[in-house]
């Protein structure tokens, strides 16, 4: 038997890294997932540890179909679904110019329809439910940009965008949105499963050399007791940086603050007036 207030979960990309970690920690706490990978036998061991408390799902986010007949089982199986983590995703690491068609294709294949399509299969169940808390994964690359990840930030702006729209849409029925942004952290990211590259062009071989260098990576495990804290709160953030990297966003919006401000004059020189016949 499960607790009164125990959660059901439903976690997209639960084999590694953050996905496995969140869908540990709340089956630890004893709420219930419905935990989803491309590969089902990577979910094994979940089962054997948490029994009927675990539904693992073979799922690939971007097959839509597939997507509503997993979510269609998570609902026959726990009832219910109260925390949706969109967390499949991977990166592409490439300078713009060098992204293939299909490589920017897939990128935002997964990243962002993937979300979407999930998003859109849960709202139903949340809906009736009036109530539910969807936490879209986008990282740092959500709200800032480096050199050479151009793909993987264009699908994670995307998600931030359309997130922000769905808070607004979807608060009167009781859902909350969280765009989780996580900074830099030493998960399996970085293996060739999360990561890609494209063909490098020699033209921008000083780019990346000028940009690489070593980073400072968070561990992973400490973000289970954050994320279980935000799921639990009455009135959770749209937004929540996890990581060291929250000044060095701070200084990115503060500069567009003062650019925008310095600029202001050729702002408001750009409006102009019109006089509309029949308005207020």
């Amino acid at each position: 038997m499960f607790a009164p207030d125990s959660k059901t979960w439903f976690i997209t990309g639960a084999s590694r890294g953050f996905g496995r970690l969140w869908t540990e920690a709340a089956l630890e706490r004893g709420d219930r997932v419905a935990a989803t990978a491309r590969d089902r036998a990577t979910l094994d061991s979940l089962t054997e540890r948490y029994g009927d408390a675990v539904l693992p799902l073979p799922l690939d986010v971007t097959d839509r179909a597939a997507v509503g007949s997993a979510v269609d089982h998570a609902v026959e199986r726990f009832g219910r679904l109260d925390v949706v983590v969109n967390n499949a995703g991977y990166g592409l690491f490439g300078m713009v110019e060098e992204l293939t068609e299909p490589e920017l294709r897939d990128q935002v294949e997964t990243n962002f329809f993937g979300t979407v399509w999930v998003t859109q299969a849960v709202l139903p169940v949340l809906r009736a439910q009036q109530s539910g808390h969807i936490l879209q994964v986008t990282s740092e690359g959500g709200v800032r940009a480096y050199p050479g990840i151009g793909a993987y930030h264009a699908s994670k702006w995307a998600v931030e965008g359309l997130s922000d729209s769905l808070a607004q849409e979807v608060a009167a029925f009781g859902i909350h949105v969280t765009a989780v942004e996580p900074g830099p952290y030493a998960t399996e990211f970085a293996e060739s499963r999360s990561l890609r590259t494209t063909e490098p062009h020699p033209d921008y071989d000083g780019v990346r050399e000028a940009t690489a260098g070593e980073w400072v990576l968070g561990d992973p495990e400490a973000t289970a007791e954050a994320i279980l804290t935000l799921v639990d709160a009455e009135t959770p953030p749209q937004r929540l940086v996890l990581g060291h990297t929250l000044p060095e966003i701070e200084e990115i919006y503060a500069e567009r603050l003062r650019v925008w401000r310095e600029w202001a004059p050729v702002t408001r020189a750009a409006f102009g007036t019109r006089v509309v016949p029949g308005a207020a």
